[in-house]
Parts: structure tokens; sequence; C-alpha cells
């Protein structure tokens, strides 16, 4: 009796594998001109063509292209290319998916007034936290990250959040892909001390980024769940040293926390139940260090 394959839903019927999965050329220098555009806040095309490494005439025609279908905009007064509103809209499409960002919004605007400070909320990629969203204080001396801002797990409130509720071969993964680059003084990248540092947040629900990725800024942090208890993101509140200083956090963690345990409510979330056990968080403490090493 003959037995056909079942096709996968979403590839054509005569996709074969890896071998057929090559990247479309023009597509992929396309994306990579939109990325360049999007990092920038109004390039020139001689910018452009550098930090992609094509030839001008081929990074207009891909412009060009992008503008027509409104990815990229043109400013001819100061001859310079900047992200377009097609770019928004597709971005607002992917955060629908979620609603994250929405139904934190007012979890956050409660933080921002309890605390007085910055309140932020972050997603988890694969190898680093992304800013999706952000209440700024009223004060004139705060915290502020554009939306897509991307920083390191090992040096944000946010990542070390996630990465203490994360199973340790996870966290090896990630350290090994992404590398504990040192970015001031107080950041943690020596392993042992991180993985201390992430036992201490499973244990209390919170995490601290204590000038450890901008020199004069605190932040405070804690975890969002997802319906399987796995951390995807996480919300937090920054702000300078002078204002956050180290007797406030026990003030501000468990604010942060509530609000984190409110935002995961509110999207279906469960609330990791790993972070009330001092046994299983200290065991990981050397699975971790473990787990890091190649």
């Amino acid at each position: 009796m003959e037995t056909t394959e079942k096709r996968q839903r979403g590839r054509p019927r005569a996709f074969n594998g890896p071998s057929e999965a090559a990247s479309v050329q023009s597509l992929d220098r396309a994306l990579r001109i939109l990325a360049i555009v999007a990092e920038g806040s109004g390039l020139s095309l001689s910018e452009i063509a550098a930090q992609s490494g094509l030839a001008a005439s081929t990074a207009y025609r891909m412009l060009t292209t992008l503008q027509n279908h409104g990815m990229v905009e043109f400013e001819s007064t100061d001859q310079l290319w900047s992200i377009g509103v097609e770019t928004y809209r597709m971005g607002a499409a992917f955060l629908r998916r979620r609603k994250l960002v929405d139904r934190a919004r007012i979890v956050m605007q409660e933080l921002m007034e309890k605390t007085g400070e910055t309140a932020n909320l972050g997603v988890a990629e694969d190898d680093c936290v992304v800013f999706v969203s952000q209440v700024e204080t009223h004060q004139a001396i705060r915290a502020f990250f554009r939306p897509g801002t991307r920083s390191s797990f090992h040096a944000s409130g946010i990542g070390k959040a996630v990465l203490a509720h994360l199973e340790p071969e996870r966290v090896g993964a990630i350290l090994r892909k992404a590398g504990l680059e040192r970015f001031t003084e107080n950041t943690l990248s020596d392993i042992s001390a991180l993985a201390h540092d992430l036992v201490r947040i499973k244990l209390r629900g919170w995490s601290v980024d204590d000038e450890e990725r901008h020199p004069g800024m605190r932040c405070v942090a804690a975890a969002i769940f997802n319906e399987f208890g796995e951390p995807i993101g996480g919300v937090s509140v920054s702000g300078p040293t002078v204002r956050v200083t180290q007797e406030r956090l026990a003030e501000i963690g468990p604010l942060v926390r509530e609000a984190a345990t409110e935002i995961t409510r509110m999207i279906g979330g469960l609330s990791n139940p790993s972070s009330q056990g001092s046994t299983d968080a200290s065991g990981s403490l050397f699975d971790i260090t473990a787990a890091r090493s190649p």
C-alpha cells in the first residue's frame, strides 16, 4: 500500500527540505537595509550603502521599493531615509497577538505613579530583551528606552528576571550564544557571580540592574509568565541612582513583583511556582555554571 508524506502547512508542494530553503538574495538585502534604517535616526544613501555593504545604486533600488510599500520614507529636505509607518503597523500586529502591551499599560501607569519612576515593558527574544513599551515619569531626569531597544539578558533587570526562571540548560545556551559582555564596572560578566544573583532573584521574585548596563542608572524588574508558567518578558522600574537608592529597593521590589503578577494574570498566564522553593533555587546554581561551560 502506497503512503504519501503529509505536506506541512505553510510550505509549497515542491518544497523538499533545507536545500531549497536558501534565502532569496534580493529579499535578504532588502530586509538588511530595512533593519539598518530602523536602527538609525535618518540616514543618507551613502551611510546605508556603507553599512549594508551594497553598491549605492543597489541600495537605492531596494530603498525605493521599500518606499513604495510604506516601509521607509525619504525626507527630501535633508536627503535622509527613515523608517516608514507601515513597519509600525506590522509591529503592532505582532504585539496584538498577545495584547501584552495594551493590557500592561494600566498596570505600568500605576507602577510609575507608586514609585515615581519610569516603568518599562520588555519581551524576551532568543538572545536579548526587546523593550516594547514605556510609561515615563514626570521627573526632569529619567530613564528612556525607545521601543525596539535591545538589551543583553545578563545586563538588564528584565533579562536577569527571565533568566532566573529558565531551566539551567536554557540559561547556558543563551549565555554561550550571547556572551557576557562587560558594559560597566558593575556588569556581572563572571558566570559564578551571575549564577549567584539569579538564585537571589528567583527566591525573592525580583531583580536589580545595579548600574550594570548604564552608569548612574538602577533598575528593578520582575518576570511575566505565559499560560505554561514560562517567562516571556518582564516589567521594570528604572531611574537614576540618586532616586532609586539601595534603601528604596526593598520598597520598589515588591511593587514591581506585584505588577508583574497582575500582568501575568491579565494575559492568562500562570505565575511560576518554582520561585517559592529555596532548595530548588539554590540547587540550580551549580547546574547553571556547568551549563555555561563549552
